[in-house]
């Protein structure tokens, strides 16, 4: 299983991940995933946008 790393982007994560990744994202706050301008954003910079710690949310992608 492929690590998912604070670069990629959530378009990457949900490709590689989706089903997992989803509930994992929208509980950090992102309830927009379909939209283009989420696709193209990193782990990181929504981590920043909504507050939240971006080892916390990595540790759950990565279980």
């Amino acid at each position: 299983m492929e690590k998912i790393t604070a670069d990629m982007t959530i378009g990457e994560i949900l490709n590689i991940r989706g089903e997992e990744a989803a509930p994992v994202l929208l509980e950090m706050g992102m309830h927009c995933l379909g939209c283009p301008s989420s696709q193209m954003e990193t782990l990181l910079e929504a981590c920043d946008v909504h507050g939240v710690d971006v080892n916390e949310i990595l540790s759950k992608l990565n279980k």
